[in-house]
């Protein structure tokens, strides 16, 4: 009943969908309201919204609804139909120069799914937002989760070829203390410079002219010759391969961070996790720029 009253958005509307009276289908709201002791429906006399309660309790509803479909399918021996509302997550760059395009092919071929693409320069917590599929970078996180590992980056310092050729190539991290730098405070990871010499382990901490709060707007001051940035290989793959940016101080690379798929974990993975999860997973596999791209 709730999930017809939502979806109709009156009373009136979902009574009508299964063939009560609207004082019925009100009846029986306020009874589940009752039962579970918190209300479903914020109500006035013009429209109707979930609460937050509400809107938790439709989701787990649709969910344990499409679970049942799923079951009722496997049971009679049919072949399960990727359907239903999917959540992905990934960083800010690797989503919209990997995730974005791989999305809308997907949905080219599954037109019962429908997708919520939370791109965003922190760390989800996939349970408590409500997420099927997350790209991480570098470390993952604790919980019941199945991982897929589909390359491997690193920082890399990088700077446009005719500003090197002005300035001078950097030979060792030190040669970068008085450089022009431009430095993105999108991620914790790119605001502390790290390297690897013959002495260990090297933290640079970077005195920027240019601080920006995206890692495009670094790289597209990079290439204008704006100074030397810190970003990861993947995001200058392109513009690497161009010509239009240079990598510097391969020799002291730091280790790579891998790039894992996560997705729920349990007996049962859903026809719409499992699709979108090989669909990407084969494709991340094969793209040069997740593969260690070289730091020199």
């Amino acid at each position: 009943m709730l999930l017809a009253v939502t979806e109709a958005e009156s009373f009136a509307g979902g009574a009508k969908q299964l063939g009560m009276s609207p004082p019925s289908a009100t009846r029986a709201i306020a009874a589940l309201e009752s039962r579970l002791g918190t209300v479903l429906l914020a109500r006035n006399t013009r429209s109707l919204r979930l609460t937050e309660a509400g809107r938790r309790y439709v989701e787990d509803c649709k969910r344990i609804l499409l679970e049942l479909e799923e079951a009722e399918e496997l049971a009679a021996g049919s072949a399960l139909r990727a359907r239903g509302s999917l959540t992905v997550t990934a960083p800010v760059m690797f989503g919209e120069l990997y995730m974005v395009p791989l999305i809308a092919s997907y949905l080219g071929e599954h037109a019962e799914v429908t997708v919520n693409a939370l791109l965003v320069d922190r760390l989800v917590n996939m349970a408590d937002e409500g997420v099927d599929v997350a790209i991480r970078i570098g470390k993952l996180p604790e919980g019941n989760w199945h991982a897929l590992k589909v390359g491997d980056i690193r920082p890399v310092v990088c700077a446009a070829p005719d500003f090197l050729d002005r300035v001078g190539r950097p030979q060792r991290p030190e040669d970068l203390q008085d450089a022009p730098i431009v430095m993105s405070s999108a991620s914790t990871l790119l605001t502390h410079w790290y390297f690897n010499g013959p002495q260990g382990s090297q933290l640079f901490i970077p005195q920027p002219r240019l601080v920006v709060s995206s890692n495009q707007a670094a790289i597209n001051a990079a290439r204008q010759g704006g100074g030397f940035t810190c970003v990861l290989s993947y995001q200058v793959a392109a513009a690497v391969a161009s010509g239009e940016l240079e990598i510097v101080l391969g020799d002291f690379a730091t280790a790579p961070l891998p790039v894992h798929i996560l997705y729920q974990s349990g007996k049962q993975v859903s026809a719409k996790v499992r699709t979108f999860v090989d669909h990407c997973h084969s494709r991340l596999l094969a793209d040069a720029a997740l593969q260690q791209l070289a730091a020199g």
